[in-house]
């Protein structure tokens, strides 16, 4: 396994301090071997598929590799057709960045102009067409596409192995995200031994947690599903069991990148740092 940052990782040092994603990049040459984007952030004026060849360009340039592009999207859109096509137009960024996988959002919900059966099970043929649609394009470029654990819609398992048995298809699998688990009190451990055999790609983070018969705790805190507090902390300082989730995962066969994600309001650069090192640890400690 190797260890991967996110520019989403580094959001609280580009807004504050003002650095710019190369010098994101920089740091993370130094502690991680590989980067990812969620979303592209591209500055206005620029082309975003230009731009996209510039990122790769300097990553090549200082021996960092581009893993993995994470982008918005939903399979309840009006349109399904548009937004297949606009997901696609996203896998052609994906190919100028090099990268080898593409993750996408499937939906958080039902939206207003659904009237039919408000159950997961009447719409998983809809989003698994999107989904499908999406990733034989992909296939043509060698990418492969992934959706994650992720928004209210699917923290659970279980949706998410429905998906990928209805998707069937080789070239989609699943970004298993470590600690958002959690935001659908949803178990860590159990949920990714689940999904282990289907990942792709898999991100870590960690979380604070207090009880929801808690006082909301304030600033930097959100509510799970059910209730309880989350706030977002240096990977290996929260709750999340990251070290047992990477022997389930080394078990399972998994071999590829995790990716460090920090959402916390410790120093972000420090944050990072100290997260590399405990996933390090962690990884040589399941070998």
């Amino acid at each position: 396994m190797k260890i991967s940052v996110s520019n989403y990782s580094y959001s609280q040092w580009r807004h504050r301090d003002g650095k710019t994603i190369f010098e994101c990049m920089d740091h993370a040459k130094k502690y991680a071997d590989g980067f990812e984007f969620a979303n592209l952030d591209c500055p206005e004026g620029k082309e975003p598929l230009k731009y996209a060849k510039e990122l790769k360009a300097y990553a090549d340039k200082i021996g960092l590799p581009i893993v993995c592009y994470s982008i918005c999207a939903n399979m309840m859109a009006e349109d399904l057709d548009a937004e297949v096509a606009r997901v696609c137009r996203e896998v052609d960024i994906a190919e100028a960045l090099g990268c080898p996988v593409m993750r996408h959002d499937i939906t958080d919900g039902f939206p207003k102009w659904y009237t039919g059966i408000k159950t997961y099970n009447s719409i998983l043929p809809r989003l698994a067409e999107g989904c499908r649609r999406i990733t034989e394009y992909a296939a043509k470029k060698g990418i492969r596409t992934c959706s994650e654990n992720h928004g209210t819609f699917f923290q659970r398992p279980e949706r998410l192995i429905a998906l990928i048995e209805a998707v069937d298809n080789s070239n989609y699998g699943l970004l298993c995200d470590m600690g958002n688990f959690l935001c659908g009190d949803a178990e860590s451990i159990v949920s990714v031994a689940e999904v282990a055999p289907a990942a792709i790609h898999v991100h870590a983070k960690d979380f604070l947690l207090k009880k929801g018969e808690c006082v909301n705790p304030g600033e930097g805190w959100f509510c799970t599903r059910g209730g309880d507090y989350l706030r977002g902390t240096i990977i290996g300082h929260g709750v999340v069991p990251v070290a047992q989730d990477i022997r389930i995962l080394k078990k399972s066969g998994y071999n590829g990148y995790i990716t460090c994600e920090f959402e916390g309001m410790e120093r972000c650069p420090e944050a990072i740092e100290i997260g590399c090192a405990n996933l390090r640890s962690y990884i040589k400690a399941a070998e």
